[in-house]
């Protein structure tokens, strides 16, 4: 079962950048798919950019253009990079796995907090 550590959260001023990072306890070459997700105060968890094995990505379209997401298998680490933040991408962000297609995301962790403010 891998354990997923996320981090690189912090305060940062609108038009800013920052980059998160998901420590994996165990390889991740065979995992399906890597995704980050965030929840905002008072909403629901959202998918925010996923990877898959061959290397596919998806963005939300409030992120599409801003943010990357990219997998380093010999570092069992996925990064998101994040850019031109807005007030609205405040939020508690979470790495998390699918194992195969057929299956549904792992277990969540403490995620890492994000605010972007003046």
């Amino acid at each position: 079962q891998v354990q997923l550590v996320e981090s690189g959260g912090g305060l940062v001023q609108p038009g800013g950048s920052l980059r998160l990072s998901c420590a994996a306890s165990r390889s991740i070459f065979s995992i399906y798919a890597m995704g980050w997700f965030r929840q905002a105060p008072g909403k629901q968890r959202e998918l925010v950019a996923s990877i898959t094995l061959g290397g596919s990505t998806d963005y939300a379209d409030s992120v599409k253009g801003r943010f990357t997401i990219s997998r380093d298998n010999t570092k069992n680490t996925v990064s998101l990079q994040m850019n031109s933040l807005k007030f609205e991408d405040t939020a508690v962000y979470y790495c998390n796995a699918q194992r195969s297609a057929f299956g549904g995301w792992g277990s969540w962790g403490q995620g890492t907090q994000v605010t972007v403010s003046t």
